[in-house]
């Protein structure tokens, strides 16, 4: 990361899927094939296929495109596609209420420290508002909500990432300017669009992502880290830091 500029550190922006907890792989991947067996489809997205489908972000937009680029002769209606991510949505929610997807290393170290410190927290993700609400109760703390001031989610604004609309939608709210602010994000559409609001961005890597272009980024790690397991710092400076905390963040961050 760049030397501390005289811009204050004011908020922390937090991706989802594939950044708080890695549940592309663990969670939404099985419960897209539950729904799928559950509805009588022949249908099955295994791993390899899965991460191709992710270059697409929301997930009534993957299936849709799933569908017009493998079964182009039978194209369901909207409302159906609806409906199957209603039950997608569903299998995802009882996974992680069984606990069964485990934060990231360093996630909830970070999060606590920063509201200790008094640092202002926002979600800024492509993912359902119920997604996001199962996994901060599940992964989390049953109030977990109440920790972020703005939780930008699903179809807040009509155009997803790679689009800038969303992290554009959550400086509004929170009336920041973008130099005021860090996101984390794991994805190069992730990286697009906090850099198109130009919100200096943290990448932290996971398997469907690590051959991503990240270009641009502050950092590019392993994950955030923890005293007895530090990170792999793959792009930056860390300022021979071994895990992500607040005064790593206040010592390193400067605006683009």
């Amino acid at each position: 990361m760049q030397n501390k500029s005289s811009t204050k550190l004011v908020a922390l922006l937090f991706d989802v899927d594939g950044t708080l907890a890695d549940t592309e792989r663990d969670a939404h991947l099985p419960a897209f094939n539950l729904a799928f067996a559950e509805f009588g489809l022949d249908w099955y997205w295994d791993a390899v296929l899965y991460g191709d489908l992710l270059r697409v972000t929301g997930g009534k937009e993957r299936l849709r495109h799933y569908v017009q680029r493998f079964h182009p002769d039978n194209q369901p209606s909207d409302d159906f596609l609806a409906t199957l991510h209603q039950a997608k949505t569903k299998h995802y929610n009882d996974m992680l209420s069984q606990g069964s997807i485990p934060l990231r290393p360093g996630v909830k170290r970070l999060l606590l420290e920063a509201r200790s410190a008094g640092l202002r927290l926002a979600i800024v993700t492509t993912t359902s508002p119920e997604n996001v609400m199962a996994l901060l109760r599940y992964s989390l703390a049953e109030d977990a909500h109440t920790w972020f001031e703005v939780i930008a989610a699903g179809d807040v604004v009509p155009v997803k990432k790679p689009a800038p609309d969303i992290y554009l939608w959550a400086l509004r709210e929170l009336k920041l300017d973008a130099r005021q602010c860090l996101a984390f994000e794991d994805s190069e559409n992730g990286l697009k669009s906090s850099m198109g609001a130009g919100v200096n961005t943290i990448i932290t890597l996971n398997d469907y992502s690590a051959a991503h272009n990240f270009s641009g980024a502050a950092l590019v790690l392993s994950d955030l880290g923890e005293p007895n397991l530090p990170f792999t710092a793959y792009e930056g400076d860390t300022l021979g830091h071994s895990y992500v905390d607040v005064a790593m963040l206040n010592a390193s961050f400067a605006p683009f």
